[in-house]
Order: C-alpha cells, then sequence, then structure tokens
C-alpha cells in the first residue's frame, strides 16, 4: 500500500509502529522507501498497545465503534488527541438508525465516517456473528449519506465504506451510493497470501499472516507487488466501466443513484425486496468528492497544549533533552491537557527514549482526560481536581493530583478526579490524594496506582 501511496489500516495488535521492526526481514519485496508502518492507526476500546508513539506515528487515526462483522463485541485475538495533523476516522456497523449516530460523530468533527458492512471480518470474528449480525453495507451507507445530505452535513466528512469488497463493480456500486473511499481487508489479505484458516485467535496462522510466533511469521509469502497487482487490476475494471458509462472520473457517479438499476433475478426469497429506498436520491453534495476529501484536518482551534507547545522554555527542553518545570493555570474546558505535549516528545524520542524531564504544575479544575497519553520525562501535578479519563492511556511519566490547601474538607473523603481514570494506561504512576469515581484502571496495563479510595468496578480488564 505504501508502494501506491494508498493508506492502510492496522490495529496496535500488529503493527509496527515506526516502520521497523525486528522481524523486518521476513517482509520481503520492501523497497523504495517503503515501510512496514500503517498511515491509518485504529483505536479500538479494548486500548490494547495504543501508546503515545503508536498515534503520534499515523496520519490517520481511527476510533472504532464497532464492526460490521461483529457489531457489539471485540475480536478474538490473544492477550482532539496526540496527534493534531492526523485526521480522525470514526468506524460504525452498518445498522437501522446509523444516519442519526453519523450526523453526530459529523458534528463532534471527525474528518471520516466508516460504514461498516457484515460481509467482512477475519478469522478473529466470530461466525455467529458475521452470519447474523451487522447490516448490509448498501443499507447502511445509503441511510448515512441521506441524513447527511438532508441536514446538511454530507460536505463535512469524508464517507468510507468497506465489508466484503472484492471488484471494482463493489466500488462503482459504493460510489454511486455516496462513498468517497473505499475499504478492501480479507481480499487483500488473500493477494498477499492468507488461506482463510479462521484461526487468527489462537495465533496459529499457518501461513503467518496473523501470527506473533516467530517460527510461523518466518513463512510469510507475500511480498508488495502482489498487493499491487491486485489493486490495478481492481482499478482498471473501475476505469473501464466508467469509459463505458461516458464517464471520466469518480467525482462523476458519487451519489448518482440514477445510474443503479436492481436486477431482475426470479428467485423466491429475493423476489418481495424492495430496493427503491438505496436508488432513490436526496441531492447531490454541494462540493464534489475531491474537494470533500482535500479539507485541512477539522479543529477546534488552539488549545492549552498549543500554547504551552509555543514557549520557548518548553520547546527548547524537548528539543534539547532539559530540565524545566513550569506553572499553569487550567479550567474545565480544558481537555486533554498534556496529550499534544506528549505526541512532539513520542514523535522524537518514541515511548523511553526523552531523556529530559518536564515539571507541569497546573492550578485549577481540569477537563476530561487530564494527563492523557503521558511519556517518561513527564512530571505532571495538578492542585485542584480533574474530570473523567485522568491518565488515560499514559505511557510512563508521573502524576500528582491533590486538591486545594484549606477546601474545609477531608482529601480521603472527597472525590477528585472522575470516572475511569487511567483508561488504557501501559505505564507510569499516579498518585491521588483523595477518591476516584468508577471504573478506576480499566483496561490498564503496567500503570502504578495509590488513591485513597474507588468507585464500582476498578482495575478490570
Amino acid at each position: 500500500m505504501d508502494t501506491m501511496g494508498d493508506p492502510v489500516r492496522w490495529s496496535p495488535l500488529t503493527d509496527v509502529t515506526d516502520g521497523y521492526s525486528p522481524t523486518l526481514p521476513h517482509l520481503k519485496g520492501l523497497q523504495n522507501g517503503d515501510t512496514a508502518t500503517s498511515a491509518i492507526k485504529q483505536v479500538a476500546s479494548g486500548r490494547f498497545g495504543v501508546t503515545p508513539t503508536f498515534l503520534a506515528n499515523a496520519d490517520q487515526l481511527e476510533i472504532k465503534i464497532a464492526q460490521g462483522a461483529k457489531p457489539g463485541e471485540g475480536g478474538q485475538l490473544p492477550g482532539k488527541k496526540v496527534n493534531p495533523k492526523a485526521k480522525v476516522s470514526v468506524k460504525l456497523v452498518a445498522e437501522a438508525g446509523i444516519g442519526t449516530v453519523a450526523s453526530g460523530v459529523a458534528k463532534a468533527n471527525a474528518d471520516i465516517i466508516q460504514i461498516s458492512g457484515h460481509d467482512g471480518g477475519t478469522g478473529a470474528s466470530p461466525v455467529s456473528s458475521i452470519k447474523h449480525a451487522g447490516g448490509p453495507w448498501e443499507l447502511g451507507l445509503t441511510e448515512t449519506h441521506q441524513t447527511l445530505i438532508e441536514n446538511g452535513l454530507r460536505e463535512r466528512v469524508i464517507l468510507r465504506v468497506d465489508g466484503g469488497f472484492k471488484s471494482g463493480f463493489d466500488v462503482l456500486m459504493a460510489a454511486a451510493l455516496g462513498a468517497d473511499e473505499y475499504g478492501f481487508g480479507s481480499v487483500a489479505m488473500i493477494a498477499t497470501g492468507c488461506v482463510m484458516a479462521r484461526i487468527c485467535h489462537t495465533n496459529n496462522c499457518p501461513v503467518g499472516v496473523a501470527s506473533q510466533r516467530e517460527e510461523l511469521r518466518a513463512r510469510f509469502p507475500g511480498i508488495p507487488g502482489d498487493l499491487v497487482n491486485y489493486f490495478l487490476f481492481v482499478a482498471e475494471e473501475v476505469r473501464g466501466t466508467l469509459a463505458r458509462l461516458g464517464y471520466q472520473k469518480m467525482d462523476d457517479i458519487i451519489g448518482r443513484t440514477e445510474l443503479l438499476r436492481p436486477r431482475n433475478i426470479s428467485l423466491m426469497k429475493t423476489v418481495h425486496i424492495d430496493l427503491s429506498y438505496i436508488i432513490s436520491s436526496v441531492g447531490l453534495p454541494k462540493w464534489s468528492s475531491t474537494a470533500i476529501r482535500k479539507q485541512d484536518v477539522h479543529t477546534n482551534g488552539p488549545v492549552l497544549d498549543d500554547i504551552l507547545l509555543s514557549d520557548p522554555e518548553i520547546s527548547e527542553a524537548i528539543k534539547c533533552e532539559k530540565v524545566i518545570t513550569k506553572a499553569v493555570e487550567i479550567h474545565n474546558v480544558d481537555r486533554a491537557v498534556c496529550g499534544r505535549i506528549a505526541g512532539v516528545i513520542a514523535k522524537k524520542y518514541g515511548d523511553t527514549g526523552f531523556a529530559g524531564q518536564l515539571n507541569l504544575i497546573f492550578t485549577g479544575s481540569a477537563g476530561q482526560s487530564f494527563a492523557c497519553f503521558l511519556t517518561p520525562g513527564m512530571n505532571v501535578r495538578l492542585i485542584g481536581e480533574a474530570n473523567d479519563y485522568v491518565g488515560k492511556g499514559m505511557a510512563g511519566g508521573e502524576l500528582v493530583v491533590t486538591p486545594l490547601e484549606n477546601t474545609g474538607f477531608s482529601p480521603e473523603d472527597a472525590t477528585i478526579v472522575g470516572n475511569t481514570c487511567l483508561y488504557g494506561a501501559t505505564g507510569g504512576q499516579i498518585f491521588v490524594r483523595g477518591k476516584a469515581g468508577e471504573r478506576f484502571a480499566v483496561r490498564n496495563s503496567l500503570a502504578e496506582a495509590i488513591v485513597e479510595a474507588l468507585g464500582i468496578i476498578a482495575a478490570s480488564t
């Protein structure tokens, strides 16, 4: 995919974060500056392996709400954001009501909405879910596209769709139904050597496609050229069909449902299916698909991290690995504070390579996700209180939360950090002089915590 200049999406369980790996020689055929890293990094609910470096080395961050092949459950596998330059994609399952959800996602400033149909899915998907859960991507895409058009939101987001795509015909049909981008999963894996043994969840993939075992990974037969050839044939089919229809480019047919006709196939199980909704039209986007896809990354404007990173002393400390101490006032509208700072450090030094030390002392009431994705070398102290998700995804460093002096209450009797602190943390230490809310340290891997008291469902995995 790098060879073709096309993004590939992968999860933290299988991705090579920065493109280089001890087992890289097993990836045969890399050339022309190709790397093994994925341009699109997927963040699922488990958060396993999601570190600052993982997020910083991404062109696009995909938030997986659900998968079309297994909505409501994760893959069966062995046991705004750190990167402000990355586009944010939200993956939704093709189900009734998806249009309303997609409208909310668009209003929340997502760059891309991915509609996932039930026909896809790897061997990590339970067969029962593949066969009996989710819905066709055609229905999900139609509802999403039409709802966004009706609410004046279509131009704000790129629509991507996947779910069993195999050919150029699938691409053209999805384009006519309103999609801007098209995802190939299982068939792309087959092109590179997957034999569909459907034992991904056992770590015993016979051809090393979905395994962490070195002896099996050594069997991996694929080379980039195999996948390039497959997509060249798909592109040729698309180009040829467009020419026969009299169109020059994909922009000319996106959202043009009048180009579709129901197939008149006499089958008892399909004779009563009404496809009029799918081929109906509520209008076209005001912009071309190319214009929509070339938009800049959506932003909520300047945030506290931007102000801190523009401080010459802080930027110099990061660049030259110096020790610095800064006092900062914080308010509850300041969300995900320290996340972008951690991203800058992780981009330059990785998760463990920073030899400097940033001592940041905040005073006030912090918004959601305070001190998220901290890296080693970041010592953060909050004098006050914080909302939910404190220390989310932290990979290192030290975080201390204490109440203001002379508050009139005993710290051990008051809740000063919200729910779901340390969600998906992979390292570091947190000390809280007070109570924490519910679901404390869920999905925590290696972070250490000392806290006065906890709500229910603490430290679950």
